[in-house]
């Protein structure tokens, strides 16, 4: 049965039950990052939870399409866009829920994306198509309520109410509790080697409804599409839908109670596990042992080379790390991390990149408050200043080089306050961009003044208010 867009037949009947609302609800009522049951807690003895039917359900798909477009995301194999959705909906959905509730709704291909890791190599994604997001997202939302609070309370990954801060501030306990040497495991493309059949074992220990695990399989084996061709996939859930954290924190929830029944110390988000233990001795003991429980018990391969063991300030875990002061640790920002961000930078503040000023700054601006929020948890009231002056010189830079001819550079240089002579005389330097960029010249006219009034958020005073100062 058809379910992409091009289904050409459209219901000419009274859409009941349909999922999407005639009137739009008003915004700060949608709570699209709330997760909460399909029905109400007193119908639950008649309606098991991990029901297709509750999966289905008017509130539980509601829910789900709210959290879909709000996410936004790319387009699936069949282009269809989240803008799209909700006409496609009221078309379509009373054809798809039948095709799904009967065992015959095939999901797409997901789109192969390729996505260049900092340190080299790629990350592989696979984007489904917006309706099987929305499905995905609902059958999400419910296996979420019965498998979470099963969960450990040292996972910290895609779960309701935690985050990656959360695992980090744990970390950063335990090494103050004396356990200052960590096993950093790295799963080999975990993604794409989790086994379909131990999964599905897994799922089947708390989902009884033969249905909804013949549609979670479905999803797993649904292919990826390549160059106009469908390629079968017979292990990985693909990074890129709703489902697959879902998937890997109930896979990777025997490696926690493991890790718990032998009385270890441990943060895990998503895949990946940082264990923190007393000794060198002790580190390279468990590290030996949890491999060989990972490869053996849960078919996952371990990444010897990426893995290690080591003190936890030599390495890097969620983008953060740590270090010692007066025989306390504390949280700071992981060179990588900085790295990173500086070249998001280069590429906005690239001469080569035509932009004006304004539009710069309009692009670097969330960029800078989404990397801000993220790690104000560190110690980085340094790092965050001189990164902001670091910013406004590729500003300046950049700025000079639109400027190109003496007269302009004169004219801009009067306008903002420079003494005709000696704009007449800058204006002629032959010193090069980026030398300019950090001289008497454009720091007394292009000033950090300058830069706020076109709406320029600093690093400093995001992290500022986040610290109350």
């Amino acid at each position: 049965m058809k379910t992409s867009r091009d289904i050409q037949r459209l219901q000419k009947t009274e859409y009941t039950g349909y999922l999407v609302d005639n009137s739009v609800e008003h915004e700060g009522k949608q709570e699209v990052h709330r997760v909460s049951p399909a029905v109400s807690e007193g119908e639950t003895s008649a309606q098991e939870y991990g029901t297709l039917e509750r999966i289905l359900s008017r509130e539980n798909m509601q829910r789900a399409y709210k959290r879909v477009v709000a996410n936004k995301g790319s387009h699936g194999v069949d282009g269809m866009t989240t803008d799209e959705l909700r006409n496609f909906l009221i078309q379509e959905w009373p054809e798809i829920k039948l095709a799904i509730l009967q065992g015959e709704y095939k999901p797409q291909p997901v789109r192969r994306v390729e996505i260049p890791k900092p340190n080299g190599g790629i990350r592989l994604l696979g984007i489904p198509t917006v309706l099987d997001r929305l499905i995905q997202q609902a059958i999400a939302q419910e296996l979420t309520l019965i498998f979470d609070k099963g969960f450990s309370n040292n996972s910290y990954g895609f779960r309701p109410n935690r985050s990656a801060k959360d695992a980090v501030k744990k970390a950063n306990e335990y090494i103050n509790e004396g356990y200052r040497w960590v096993v950093d495991l790295d799963l080999e493309k975990f993604f794409d080697k989790v086994n379909h059949d131990i999964l599905m074992s897994r799922v089947a220990r708390k989902v009884k409804d033969k249905r909804v695990l013949k549609l979670i399989r479905a999803y797993l084996t649904s292919g990826v599409m390549l160059n106009g061709i469908k390629v079968k996939n017979e292990e990985g859930t693909p990074q890129g839908g709703p489902l697959s954290p879902l998937l890997a924190n109930i896979i990777l929830d025997d490696l926690d109670k493991e890790l718990e029944r032998r009385g270890h110390k441990f943060c895990r988000y998503a895949d990946d596990c940082n264990i923190f233990v007393k000794s060198e001795r002790a580190a390279k003991r468990v590290k030996e042992n949890i491999t060989e429980y990972i490869e053996k018990v849960l078919k996952l391969k371990v990444n010897r080379n990426k893995s290690a063991v080591d003190r936890p300030w030599k390495r890097k875990f969620l983008g953060f790390s740590f270090y010692l002061t007066r025989g306390k640790s504390q949280i700071r920002i992981a060179e990588e991390s900085i790295k990173k961000f500086k070249n998001k930078i280069r590429e906005i503040t690239s001469r080569r990149n035509p932009l004006s000023t304004e539009e710069r700054i309009n692009k670097l601006n969330p960029i800078i408050i989404g990397w801000v929020n993220y790690f104000s948890l560190a110690k980085a009231k340094k790092h965050m200043e001189e990164l902001d002056q670091w910013i406004r010189r590729r500003l300046r830079m950049c700025e000079w080089k639109l400027w190109k001819k003496v007269r302009t550079r004169i004219r801009n240089l009067i306008k903002l306050g420079m003494r005709p002579y000696f704009a007449k005389i800058y204006a002629n330097t032959r010193k090069g961009y980026w030398h300019i960029a950090n001289s008497h010249i454009l720091s007394t006219t292009l000033t950090n003044e300058y830069f706020n009034q076109l709406g320029y958020k600093s690093l400093i005073s995001q992290y500022s208010k986040m610290h109350g100062n």
